[in-house]
């Protein structure tokens, strides 16, 4: 069962020349000097919407997730749509969130964990602690899956080539959603798979332009968290997915084995998609974690 995800209030602000739009749950909790602000960043060609699961599931916490730039309802940045680009927006939004006075709590999924981890490495005193869901620690078009990482690039880059129209039309089909989305799903249950489904229908397609979906896809198989593993010294959280093909386990092992102050947890039988398929019981990870802080 799904967990009612509370209603949020919608704010937009004006960050790195983008109109960058946030949704900000439980806010009441702000005037709470125990209820920390957690900052949620979502993966490539997601929304704010992919996260609102695990949202739901921290009640005690005041939640803010933004639809990064370029995507869902944020417009583009004036500088690149990459994981230093992206690091600089969150910088921006966690300053105007109050962060300088009282540092929140930073969650990335999959990409997002790579711009959650360039945010540690480069303003840690932001961040009372950092957990990285799904978090990409080796590169897609190394490991096991090169060959159809390969093809992924290309469509990728097609999709740049075309005239914007057919860009959008190519890199929006609704085959390619579906074949990722099914690719990522581990779950048997069927209600939890048709959600998941179309969820990824309503908003894997709400990218500004193929520029900017291009320039983010590059920075995604080009960049991981491990790049940044000796300079995160803030407390971590590593949650993976022991099924995750696109953030293989080993690679999970691996990262832990390289950050000063971590804790991993794997949630079995689950893919890259434990925001969908297990969100409460990642939920309950962190709120575990950060009790204990």
């Amino acid at each position: 069962m799904l967990p009612p995800v509370p209603d949020p209030s919608e704010r937009v602000d004006r960050i790195s020349g983008a109109d960058l739009r946030y949704w900000v749950y439980r806010d009441d909790l702000a005037a709470n000097g125990d209820a920390r602000t957690v900052l949620m960043v979502h993966g490539l060609r997601g929304t704010h919407n992919g996260l609102e699961l695990i949202a739901a599931a921290l009640p005690r916490r005041r939640v803010v997730i933004p639809d990064l730039p370029g995507f869902g309802d944020s417009g583009p940045m004036s500088r690149r749509h990459d994981a230093e680009g992206y690091a600089h927006a969150m910088i921006e939004l966690i300053e105007r969130l109050g962060g300088r006075n009282r540092p929140v709590v930073l969650l990335g999924h999959s990409f997002g964990s790579v711009v959650a981890a360039r945010v540690a490495s480069t303003a840690p005193e932001l961040l009372h602690r950092l957990v990285l869901l799904n978090p990409i620690a080796t590169l897609p078009l190394r490991g096991p899956r090169v060959v159809l990482a390969g093809l992924t690039s290309a469509y990728y880059a097609l999709g740049k080539v075309f005239p914007p129209r057919m860009g959008r039309s190519w890199l929006s089909s609704k085959w390619f959603v579906l074949a990722a989305s099914r690719a990522m799903t581990r779950t048997k249950d069927k209600q939890v798979r048709r959600f998941i489904d179309d969820s990824h229908l309503r908003y894997f397609s709400r990218f500004h332009s193929p520029v900017v979906l291009g320039e983010t896809f590059r920075s995604s198989v080009n960049s991981t968290v491990a790049d940044y593993a000796r300079s995160l010294t803030v407390p971590t959280l590593v949650i993976a997915g022991e099924t995750d093909e696109l953030a293989p386990l080993a690679g999970q092992y691996e990262l832990a084995a390289r950050l000063a102050d971590v804790e991993l947890v794997v949630i079995p039988e689950v893919g890259h998609l434990v925001h969908y398929e297990t969100p409460t019981v990642a939920a309950d990870e962190i709120e575990r974690f950060l009790a204990a802080s």
